[in-house]
């Protein structure tokens, strides 16, 4: 749902507790197991970094029980409209020596 790359989510508690890593193999022992297995509740927050997009979300999870038919969860917030990297800016053009003025830096030999 964020478009991350290389995701690791651990809980907002303080402890450090890692729930998804960008490390091969590290968690995929999670993978399985239920939110609540780890005390994650109403109310609970999760701390989301993908390092190769500079991109960090703290995530709020909130129980509900109004979501529609076969639906397991809503993202409500402020996602970010675009996500990865952010593009340079673009290069000036004709610009010489840091001058915009036109002039040419100097041909003269002596």
């Amino acid at each position: 749902k964020f478009a991350m790359v290389a995701p690791d989510v651990q809980i907002d508690d303080g402890k450090g507790t890692i729930l998804i890593s960008s490390e091969e193999g590290e968690t995929e022992g999670n993978n399985p197991r239920k939110l609540s297995d780890f005390a994650i509740r109403n109310g609970s927050r999760l701390q989301a970094d993908d390092f190769l997009q500079d991109y960090t979300l703290l995530i709020n999870v909130l129980h509900s029980e109004d979501l529609e038919k076969d639906v397991e969860f809503e993202v409500v917030g402020d996602a970010p409209e675009r996500v990865g990297p952010k593009p340079s800016e673009p290069a000036s053009k004709n610009i010489s020596n840091g001058s915009d003025d036109g002039a040419q830096p100097s041909t003269s030999t002596g």
